[in-house]
């Protein structure tokens, strides 16, 4: 089954279960997800790293929200969002432990040949793509500056 129409599953699943929070966090996936499909240059289907990604974004946009929230002092919205976070993040796989990041971004930088950090540029393209969704961004960053230096 499509990651979307586990999404469509689940928000149906939420309205009979009645709980708000859990059909809130899936409308707006369910919402970026026909934004993402019907844009100019997207194809007729929605592909499941497209949906990944998507649900990815809007988990570390919550993260973002839920850390101003509670910097000012907004308890309620900052568990409302983290609650969203936590629904978004059952979509995603589990991310990776800094042992398998480290596994995976030395076999792309062996994969690529790369040997200093002008080659920086040619094994975050390579491990964004192959590690998206499993680790973030920054994670995969550092840890490439770290074994190139």
């Amino acid at each position: 089954m499509a990651l979307f129409d586990q999404i469509n599953d689940d928000i149906k699943a939420a309205m009979k279960a009645r709980e708000k929070v859990k059909l809130e966090a899936l409308r707006g996936i369910k919402k970026v997800m026909i934004e993402a499909k019907t844009a100019k240059s997207a194809g007729a289907e929605l592909s499941d790293d497209e949906a990944l990604k998507i649900i990815s974004k809007l988990a570390k946009q919550g993260n973002d929200s839920a850390t101003i929230y509670k910097e000012q002092g907004r308890e309620d919205l900052y568990e409302t969002e983290m609650a969203q976070v936590a629904i978004f993040e059952n979509y995603l796989p589990e991310k990776m432990s800094d042992e398998d990041l480290t596994a995976a971004v030395e076999a792309i930088i062996a994969e690529v040949g790369a040997t200093s950090m002008k080659d920086m540029g040619k094994v975050m393209g390579i491990a964004s793509k192959k590690l998206a969704g499993k680790a973030d961004g920054a994670a995969i960053s550092i840890k490439v500056r770290g074994l190139l230096a």
